[in-house]
């Protein structure tokens, strides 16, 4: 009995420390990125990526919950916004702070998630004309600890983050491009309204 425990315990550390071997060598960064064409003008869509509060109209994760808190700081669109949640189970806590601006062609953002997991990534856009229409891409990028590479090993995070993203950009090209088509009637309504 006792050499069946023996060799029962020598097994499952065999087993460890493969599967400790395994993790190790998981890649220690990752990278989301997903595109979409909007027919709408880049300043527009750039405007709308930038200024987080006009991101509940297409964020894959403002409607999970319905009661989620948010809180804006600093001045909106500029280097040092930031974006505050606290919600449910889904979209748990946290926030988002643009760290740098390329006027009409990219913003970068500190994303910090504190609930229901610490984490932090890189995250952000880049814009560019593409003939009468604008390419957007929606990127994330960050660093895999042990953790996160032990949860690689049963999720995958392009995966999983891709598809918020594809739904993210399904959602902003419908915004986007209804905004577009309004801002001619905007127009003609100003010019209408001017004295002759």
């Amino acid at each position: 009995m006792k050499k069946v425990a023996i060799r029962v315990g020598a097994g499952l550390a065999v087993v460890i420390v493969v599967l400790l071997i395994v993790i190790a060598m998981q890649p220690s960064t990752y990278r989301v990125e997903r595109h979409a064409t909007i027919a709408a003008p880049l300043d527009l869509v750039f405007t709308k990526v930038k200024d987080f509060r006009t991101w509940d109209a297409w964020s894959p994760w403002s409607k999970l919950d319905p009661n989620m808190k948010t809180t804006f700081t600093g001045t909106q669109g500029e280097v040092g916004a930031g974006y505050e949640w606290v919600g449910n189970d889904e979209v748990g806590a946290g926030r988002m702070t643009i760290t740098a601006i390329k006027p009409n062609e990219r913003v970068d953002i500190k994303l910090e998630f504190l609930k229901p997991f610490e984490s932090k990534a890189d995250n952000g856009f880049s814009v560019e004309a593409a003939g009468n229409e604008t390419k957007i891409t929606w990127f994330m990028k960050g660093e895999n600890d042990f953790m996160s590479k032990a949860f690689c090993l049963f999720m995958d995070m392009d995966a999983m983050i891709g598809k918020d993203f594809e739904n993210g950009l399904g959602n902003f090209k419908k915004v986007a491009e209804e905004a577009a088509k309004a801002q001619p009637a905007a127009a003609e309504t100003v010019n209408a309204a001017a004295p002759k």
